[in-house]
């Protein structure tokens, strides 16, 4: 039987990001510690690279930085992708107008 695993507002558990998660039972409580907001930024934060390695790299960093104590990632824009909410100044400087919001 499938551990249930939160997601996030906007985005779903991927499910390389469930693997992660459900071998590791300390990043496990800390990840359904979160809301879900912080949950979908995680999320948004893993799947939104080019590369697999960087996204491989991204599931690693969010189970050791969970159990760091970090709630949300580090130098991260935010999720774009949660419908009703506007791009803050800082995201619309880093996506420079390439956005359609």
């Amino acid at each position: 039987m499938a551990t249930r695993i939160s997601g996030g507002t906007a985005h779903t558990l991927p499910a390389d990001l469930r693997k992660a998660l459900e071998g590791d039972p300390k990043a496990l409580e800390k990840w359904e510690s979160l809301t879900p907001l912080a949950r979908n930024e995680w999320i948004c934060w893993t799947i939104s690279v080019k590369k697999p390695e960087t996204r491989q790299e991204h599931v690693k960093r969010v189970r050791s930085e969970l159990k760091e104590g970090m709630r949300r990632p580090c130098c991260w824009a935010g999720c774009i992708h949660r419908k009703g909410k506007k791009l803050s100044p800082s995201q619309k400087f880093v996506f420079g107008g390439r956005t359609k919001r």
